[in-house]
């Protein structure tokens, strides 16, 4: 069978397992991945086998990766770190500034929490500040979602980006690195667009049906701010300054402290290592804040792995599908309809676009941006697996696929109804606000990605 066709049909079996069997987006990614290895050359013994290969290779290369990142949201949102860096921000920014602080806030929470937890916890600062000025409700509410919809999709650890780099081979400080680099451009583009959708709508703030409104709580009961900023600090800083020790060793006659140092920091530069630092002191915080006691300390961290579980899952069965697309040969397929080894630029550029224009197809009829991402990646990891060269580093393909999981938000994303409902704007509103500012956002972004990967390669 021609390796398209193949292509098509676990496609199919994804987009329909989702969307039509409501089967969840583990088992429709198993089942492509299983209808593609036995459709795909190969001995037949092999078929699930090396499923099970690509699965649990993926699963064991980012379980730790997950794991302490899930935990590392938990512990913040509970103990109230997350809350102490958004004062933080309003605190630095003052009121007028507001819709500022709220999207740096998203920003940065977004990285280590989950897209629907940082707005369930910003939307009542929104709404205090609406009580008290009367003014900005919507700005607020975009402001909030554009900050946290960006770092969601751009950067680790949050599982779309993560599985991202992990499928092209990029290493996770570079990740970290550029999706900020790219990504908080793009947030500022979403926050003015935010104010140019407040003088176009006049959005008031309704009452949320079946919500209490909860007060937030007081300034003394929240941690410090560098406590609370510590398990976003301490990885960033250690993957950076792991890798800026490892690219000063590698030159010809680095310095006598390079040398020593390298080993070490190799070790703690790990995104593993620096990652579990992070999910210990954020344990740590939460402890000393909370008082919680072992029965409930028990009880937070294993809530935490229990989602974090279904999230290792879902990533490791997008892994095993585009393994099993690579058996069949579709890298081979797509090379020859997108690669041009006369003009390698054009097919580097080209390669970004698909990247971008197959993660915003898979968003656009699944819903999910994390199935997407790791669908798309996939994808274009067997193209590059089976010889295309990138004329550019591959960070630059992972950011064109998380700017296409950006693009056209509607009602298959359950993204699209918490920000409804959580915010009382209404279907027609939210299409008309939030899912055309995201699809500004991913093609600023797309366009940003395009022009840094020509300027700024950093190829290999």
């Amino acid at each position: 069978m021609h390796p398209l066709l193949i292509l098509l049909l676990g496609t199919v079996v994804v987009i329909a397992g989702i969307v039509r069997l409501r089967i969840g987006a583990f088992f429709s990614l198993m089942l492509a991945a299983l209808l593609v290895s036995f459709l795909a050359p190969g001995e037949l013994a092999d078929r699930v086998p090396r499923v099970l290969e690509a699965l649990g290779g993926m699963a064991g290369r980012l379980s730790l990766i997950i794991a302490c990142a899930a935990v590392i949201g938990k512990c913040m949102t509970e103990s109230g770190a997350a809350d102490r860096i958004v004062r933080g921000f309003l605190k630095l920014f003052g009121e007028r500034r507001a819709p500022a602080a709220l999207m740096c806030s998203g920003f940065a929470l977004s990285m280590p929490v989950f897209f629907d937890t940082v707005f369930y916890l910003l939307v009542p600062l929104a709404r205090a500040l609406y009580r008290r000025t009367g003014k900005n409700y919507l700005l607020s509410i975009l402001a909030i979602s554009s900050g946290a919809a960006i770092s969601h999709t751009l950067v680790p650890p949050t599982p779309g980006p993560l599985a991202v780099a992990g499928l092209l081979g990029v290493e996770v400080g570079m990740m970290m690195g550029m999706g900020v680099v790219v990504g908080f451009p793009v947030a500022v583009v979403g926050l003015w667009l935010a104010h140019a959708m407040q003088r176009r709508h006049a959005v008031p703030m309704r009452p949320l049906l079946g919500l209490t409104e909860e007060e937030t709580p007081p300034q003394g009961g929240l941690p410090g701010l560098g406590a609370a900023l510590l398990p976003i600090v301490l990885p960033v800083a250690m993957i950076a300054l792991g890798t800026v020790v490892n690219a000063l060793g590698a030159g010809e006659n680095p310095p006598g402290w390079v040398v020593a140092l390298r080993p070490t920091m190799s070790v703690m530069g790990d995104a593993n290592v620096a990652l579990l630092a992070a999910a210990l002191a954020a344990v740590a915080v939460y402890v000393r804040q909370c008082r919680p006691g072992r029965e409930g300390l028990h009880a937070t961290l294993e809530a935490a792995l229990m989602s974090a579980a279904t999230i290792l899952l879902i990533t490791a069965a997008g892994a095993a599908f585009g393994a099993m697309l690579k058996e069949a040969g579709v890298g081979a397929a797509l090379q020859g309809l997108f690669s041009s080894p006369e003009h390698r630029a054009v097919s580097g550029m080209t390669l970004l676009v698909s990247g971008f224009a197959i993660s915003s197809l898979l968003k656009i009829s699944q819903g999910s941006t994390t199935v997407a991402m790791i669908t798309a990646a996939g994808l274009m990891a067997a193209m590059l697996e089976d010889g295309t060269a990138l004329p550019f580093h591959p960070v630059y393909l992972a950011l064109a696929i998380g700017f296409g999981g950006l693009f056209i938000v509607w009602m298959n994303d359950s993204g699209f109804w918490i920000i409804a409902r959580m915010s009382g704007l209404t279907e027609t509103e939210t299409l008309k606000t939030w899912s055309l500012i995201l699809a500004i956002m991913a093609l600023v972004g797309l366009g940003l990605t395009l022009l840094l990967a020509q300027v700024m390669p950093m190829a290999a």
